[in-house]
């Protein structure tokens, strides 16, 4: 009785997560690149001291606090994922190079 596949398993899974690697490496890359926008911003908010109102009363409320940080967050994910700094796209070509060695 002759196989089914022609392709041994392993040789397959090994082209399957090869052909998902730069998508993945692009995910992580724009992932990366969010985390360090949103820290960026959390920084530039704290060191500037003023809630949303820019006058300093509102930064008590954990409400406000728990809506700005998402606010950055979701911002920073959106940055990222249209470019942002260039940081996720220095990634992905260091990555990519590595991966080719």
């Amino acid at each position: 009785m002759q196989p089914v596949m022609s392709v041994s398993p392993a040789a397959l899974l090994a082209g399957a997560v090869q052909a998902d690697n730069p998508a993945k490496i692009r995910k992580g890359a724009t992932d990366f690149e969010a985390l360090l926008l949103a820290q960026m911003l959390r920084s530039a908010r704290e060191a500037g001291g003023t809630g949303l109102t820019g006058d300093g009363s509102d930064d008590d409320s954990e409400a406000n606090s728990s809506l700005v940080e998402l606010g950055e967050q979701q911002f920073a994910q959106a940055l990222a994922s249209r470019g942002g700094l260039g940081i996720a796209k220095m990634v992905v070509a260091g990555l990519t190079n590595h991966a080719d060695r």
